[in-house]
C-alpha cells in the first residue's frame, strides 16, 4: 500500500495529498505534520520506512468539505484519492487514484465557495509588448480576457478581479508586481504558448477559430488563456461543458479605476478589509448569490456603453413605475444559485439537492416570465425571453426527486417512488424485511419457547437470531452459532440466511440503479446545459434592476442624465454609505462642474466634511455609470472615462515607501493618466513634506491638472494661498465647508458654500479632540505670532552671529528657513547700539552713527 501511496505522491509532490482508506482520507510523512498543524489534528504513526516510524493524520471522509474549506482558505491545494477497485476482485492493495485536484481557484463545491461572492480562476503573462489576463470561474463557467499596456493597469485589474489563485510563467520579469498576493502558481513558458492556446480553446468550445469570440487579435491574452484552461482540465479531470464561452473586455469601453481608487471609495470593501460600511454593503439587497455576484462586478466595472445603460435605467424605472420590484423578489428567491448548480451539472459533480434547487429554480420561470411579459417593457420583454421556461424538465424532476433529497446519492433515498417500476419492486423486497422478520420472530419463539430470542440486523453481521448465554442449550439443532457475545449468543438459519442473501442483493440493486437512474438524469439535464445557463444569467441581471429599483425607491435616489456634454451638475448630492450609517440627517449638497468650473478648490475646517463631499461625488458618477439611480434630487453627468482618489494616508512600510511617498506615486499616476474627461479627487496634496514643499508641489499639481489636463477635479487643500488660483486661472472656483465658531468650540455646518473659507480652525478641532488646553494656550500664543507677522521681524543680526557660511562659500541650510520658534531679534538699529562703545567714539564718528540710526529709523 505504501509503495501505491509513494507512486501517486511523487505526481502530486508540491500538494496534500488525501488518500482514502474505507471510511477516512488518511496522510502520511511531511503531508501528515502539515495537517495535523493546520487543521489542529492529532498526528499519529504507522509501520515504519526506513527503520523511522511513518507520520499519519486523517479526516474523516464524511466530514472532508469542512477541512477542506479551512485548507482552500489558508492558499493550500489538495488532490483527492478515492478507491476505485472492486473491493470483490482486487488481489493486493485496491486500485486508487486521484480523481480531483482541489484548489483555491477551481472550486465547485457549495460548501467550498463564499456564495456571493466570485471565485476566479487567474493567469497573467506578458509577451514584451502587452500584458495578457484571463480570468476563468470554474463555480459559473463566466471566461473573460484583458489586455494591459502598464504594469499599473495590470496592478488595478488585480485588485479589481482578487483572483483567488494566480498563474504566471516561471519567466515572469515582474514578479514584485504580484509577490503579495497568495495562492500564486508558477508553470512552465510553454503552457503560455499562443498556438497552443489557440488550438486547446477551439477544441473546448468546439470551433474552427476564435473570430466570432472577437478575441483572435488578443495574442498576450490569448496565452495566459491556454495556460488557465490546461489548468482547469489537469485539476478537474473530467470535461468542461459549461465553459463554452469567451470574451473580450476593453478599457475604454468602462469607467477605468486604478488600486488606489477603488481602496479610496472602499467599494466592496472597506480599508479594514471587511464588507461593513461600503457601497456593496449599501446596495445589494438581492434575492440571489448569483445576483450579488453581478452587482459586484457592475460597482467595479462600470460601463460606458450609454445603449447598455439606457437598457438598465429603463428596467429600473419601469420596475419602479408598475411597482414590480416587490413581487419578483419572491420568485428570484426561489431561483437560488441557479448558475453554480448548473456547473456542478456540467462537471458531474451537481448533488442530489442541486437537482432539487435547479427544479425550484425551473417552477418559478412561468411566474417570472408572466411578470416580465405583463410590464410591457421592451427592455423586460427581452429578458422575459431569454428566460425563456422548461416544464418537461421541471415535471422530470419533480417526479424524480424527492421533496427533500440527503446530500449524497452514495446511500440512495434520492429517487422518488413511483418513478421506476424496478426501482420500486426493490425497494419492497428491503423494506418488507421488517415484516418478516417480526413474523419469524415469533415464529422461533414459539417452537423453542425461548421469551428472549430475537431477530435482528446490522451491517457487520448482516441477519441472525440472538437467545441469552442461559437459553442457548435450548436451541435446536439446526441453528449454527454464528456469534458469542460475553451475555447472548448469536445464531443463523438456513432459511434467514437465504433471506439475507435475497435482501441484501436487493439492496445492493436498488442502490445501483438509483445511482444510474440519477446518471440518466443528469445526462438529461446537460443536454439543455447552454439555454439553461443563459436563463441564470438573465436571472442574475433581472434581480439586479429589481434590486437597484428596491434600493432606489426606498432609498430615495433618482434617475441621473447622462450626456455627451461635459458637465457634472448634482443637486443635492448625498453621500450613499455614510447617511445610511449616521444617526441625524444627512446634509445633501449641490455640485456643478462644467467648462467654466473644471477645478473646484475646497477649503473649510478639518471634520468639516470635504472628504465626503469630494467621495460622495466619485460614487455618485460611478453608480450613474452602473446604470443605478443615485443618491441625490437631480443629476447630470457627462462623458467620463476615469476616476482617480489620491485621498487619504498610509505608508507601505513593506515595500519600502513612506506616507509621502506613496502619496506622490499616487499623484504621479494621476498627472501621467488623467484626461480631460477624468474625475480628479485630490486631498492634502503635500502635506507630507516641509511647508514650502508641499505648497509648491500642490500649486504645480494644481496648475497641470487644470492647465494642462483640464480634468474634472475637487481639489481640497488647507494652503490657503491656493485660493488665489481661482482669479489667476481660468475655470478654477473657491468652494468652501462652512463652519461656525463660538468662543473656543466649533459647529459643523457640513453645507458647501462658493469661495473660499476665512480660516481653517485647527486648534478648535484640536480641542475637540482632547488636546490639553496649556498645549492649545501656547498654540493660540504662537498662532498670533504668526498671524501679526512679529516672527518676520529682521534677524540679521542674530544670523552674522550664530550661522557661519557653507565651505562651498554658500549660505548653509539654516539660513534660508522660516526662524519660527527662535527668539524674536533685536531691531537693526538696538544691534548696532549693543556694538558701540561711546568712549571710543571720536566726535566725527559719533555725528556718522547718529545719522546712521536716523536712517533706521526712517527704514522702520
Amino acid at each position: 500500500m505504501m509503495v501505491q501511496y509513494l507512486a501517486l505522491k511523487a505526481q502530486h509532490p508540491d500538494i496534500l495529498l488525501f488518500y482514502r482508506m474505507g471510511d477516512f482520507y488518511e496522510l502520511f510523512f511531511d503531508d501528515a505534520k502539515k495537517a495535523s498543524r493546520l487543521l489542529d489534528i492529532s498526528l499519529t504513526q504507522r509501520g515504519k520506512s526506513g527503520g523511522q516510524a511513518i507520520p499519519m493524520a486523517g479526516v474523516p471522509h464524511h466530514a472532508a468539505e469542512g477541512y477542506l474549506a479551512r485548507l482552500v482558505q489558508m492558499g493550500e491545494s489538495v488532490a483527492i484519492c478515492e478507491q476505485i477497485g472492486d473491493p470483490g476482485t482486487s488481489k493486493g492493495p485496491m486500485e486508487r487514484q486521484v480523481v480531483r485536484i482541489i484548489t483555491p481557484g477551481t472550486l465547485s463545491d457549495e460548501a467550498l465557495l463564499v456564495e456571493r461572492q466570485d471565485n476566479c480562476l487567474a493567469a497573467i503573462y506578458h509577451d514584451g509588448q502587452q500584458f495578457g489576463y484571463a480570468i476563468l470561474d470554474v463555480s459559473t463557467g463566466r471566461f473573460v480576457l484583458n489586455q494591459f499596456s502598464s504594469v499599473e493597469a495590470l496592478a488595478a485589474e488585480l485588485q479589481r478581479t482578487q483572483p483567488a489563485e494566480l498563474l504566471y510563467p516561471e519567466d515572469f520579469a515582474y514578479f514584485s508586481t504580484i509577490e503579495s498576493r497568495k495562492s500564486l502558481r508558477r508553470r512552465p513558458v510553454w503552457e503560455f504558448d499562443l498556438e497552443t492556446a489557440r488550438t486547446l480553446l477551439c477544441q473546448q468550445f468546439g470551433t474552427r477559430d476564435l473570430i466570432g469570440f472577437g478575441v483572435e487579435q488578443a495574442c498576450s491574452a490569448l496565452g495566459a488563456a491556454g495556460c488557465v484552461l490546461q489548468y482547469v482540465k489537469d485539476t478537474q479531470r473530467s470535461a468542461l461543458p459549461h465553459i463554452n464561452h469567451i470574451s473580450l473586455e476593453r478599457s475604454q469601453d468602462m469607467v477605468v479605476m486604478d488600486a488606489a481608487t477603488r481602496r479610496n471609495l472602499e467599494l466592496t470593501l472597506n480599508l479594514s478589509g471587511t464588507l461593513e460600511n461600503t457601497l456593496a454593503e449599501v446596495l445589494d439587497n438581492t434575492a440571489t448569490p448569483m445576483g450579488s455576484r453581478l452587482l459586484k462586478r457592475w460597482i467595479h466595472q462600470p460601463s460606458r456603453n450609454l445603449d447598455t445603460l439606457t437598457r438598465r435605467q429603463d428596467s429600473i424605472a419601469l420596475l419602479i413605475a408598475q411597482a414590480r420590484f416587490e413581487d419578483l423578489r419572491a420568485p428570484l428567491r426561489q431561483v437560488g444559485d441557479m448558475e453554480r448548480a448548473l456547473a456542478r451539472l456540467a462537471l458531474r459533480s451537481a448533488r442530489p439537492r442541486d437537482l432539487s434547487r435547479l427544479r425550484s429554480a425551473l417552477q418559478a420561470l412561468p411566474d417570472i416570465q408572466q411578470q416580465l411579459i405583463g410590464a410591457n417593457g421592451a427592455c423586460l420583454t427581452a429578458l422575459a425571453h431569454t428566460i425563456s421556461q422548461y416544464p418537461d424538465l421541471a415535471e422530470l424532476l419533480e417526479h424524480a426527486i424527492v421533496d427533500t433529497p440527503p446530500v449524497l446519492i452514495r446511500d440512495g433515498g434520492v429517487i422518488r417512488d413511483g418513478f421506476n417500476a424496478e426501482l420500486d419492486e426493490l425497494r419492497e423486497l428491503a423494506a418488507g424485511a421488517h415484516r418478516y422478520l417480526a413474523a419469524l420472530e415469533a415464529r422461533e419463539k414459539a417452537a423453542t419457547g425461548i421469551s428472549t430470542l430475537k431477530v435482528a440486523y446490522n451491517r457487520v453481521h448482516g441477519f441472525y437470531i440472538e437467545v441469552s448465554r442461559a437459553s442457548a442449550e435450548q436451541v435446536p439443532l439446526h441453528y449454527v452459532r454464528r456469534q458469542t457475545l460475553k451475555n447472548n449468543e448469536r445464531f443463523i438459519i438456513p432459511e434467514l440466511k437465504e433471506y439475507e442473501d435475497k435482501v441484501l442483493n436487493a439492496q445492493g440493486k436498488g442502490l445501483a440503479l438509483e445511482k444510474k437512474l440519477y446518471e440518466q438524469l443528469l445526462d438529461t439535464l446537460l443536454a439543455k446545459l447552454k439555454p439553461l445557463q443563459h436563463t441564470a444569467h438573465a436571472l442574475a441581471e433581472l434581480d439586479v434592476f429589481a434590486n437597484l429599483a428596491e434600493r432606489a425607491e426606498n432609498l430615495g435616489y433618482c434617475r441621473p442624465t447622462l450626456t455627451t456634454e461635459r458637465v457634472i451638475d448634482i443637486q443635492a448630492g448625498r453621500h450613499p454609505v455614510v447617511e445610511q450609517v449616521m444617526s441625524e440627517p444627512f446634509i445633501a449638497n449641490p455640485l456643478q462642474m462644467s467648462e467654466q468650473r473644471k477645478m473646484l478648490l475646497i477649503t473649510g475646517p478639518n471634520m468639516g466634511g470635504k472628504s465626503t463631499y469630494m467621495r460622495q461625488t466619485a460614487l455618485i458618477v460611478l453608480m450613474a455609470y452602473m446604470g443605478s439611480f443615485v443618491p441625490a434630487e437631480q443629476a447630470r453627468i457627462g462623458n467620463i472615462d476615469r476616476i482617480f482618489t489620491r485621498i487619504g494616508a498610509s505608508d507601505d512600510l513593506a515595500s519600502g515607501r513612506s506616507t509621502f511617498m506613496v502619496e506622490m506615486t499616487e499623484t504621479a499616476n494621476i498627472l501621467n493618466n488623467a484626461t480631460a474627461d477624468s474625475l480628479v479627487l485630490m486631498d492634502e496634496i503635500g502635506r507630507g513634506t516641509s511647508t514650502y514643499d508641499g505648497l509648491a508641489l500642490a500649486w504645480a499639481c494644481a496648475d497641470a491638472l487644470a492647465n494642462q489636463l483640464h480634468a474634472y477635479t475637487l481639489f481640497a487643500t488647507h494652503y490657503f494661498e491656493l485660493t488665489e488660483l481661482a482669479g489667476l486661472w481660468a475655470g478654477v472656483v473657491n468652494v468652501h465647508l462652512d463652519a461656525l465658531e463660538h468662543e473656543d468650540s466649533i459647529a459643523f455646518m457640513h453645507t458647501v458654500q462658493e469661495g473660499a473659507a476665512s480660516r481653517s480652525y485647527g486648534l478648535q478641532v484640536a480641542a475637540l479632540a482632547g488636546v490639553p488646553k496649556k498645549v492649545l494656550a501656547l498654540a493660540r500664543t504662537k498662532l498670533a505670532e504668526l498671524e501679526t507677522g512679529t516672527h518676520l521681524v529682521a534677524a540679521e543680526h542674530t544670523k552674522a552671529k550664530k550661522v557661519q557660511p557653507s565651505k562651498k562659500g554658500g549660505a548653509t541650510a539654516a539660513q534660508g528657513s522660516l526662524a519660527l520658534f527662535e527668539e524674536p531679534p533685536l531691531h537693526a538699529a538696538l544691534a548696532l547700539l549693543d556694538d558701540i562703545e561711546p568712549d571710543d567714539l571720536s566726535p566725527r564718528q559719533a555725528l556718522t552713527l547718529l545719522y546712521q540710526l536716523k536712517e533706521q529709523r526712517k527704514l522702520a
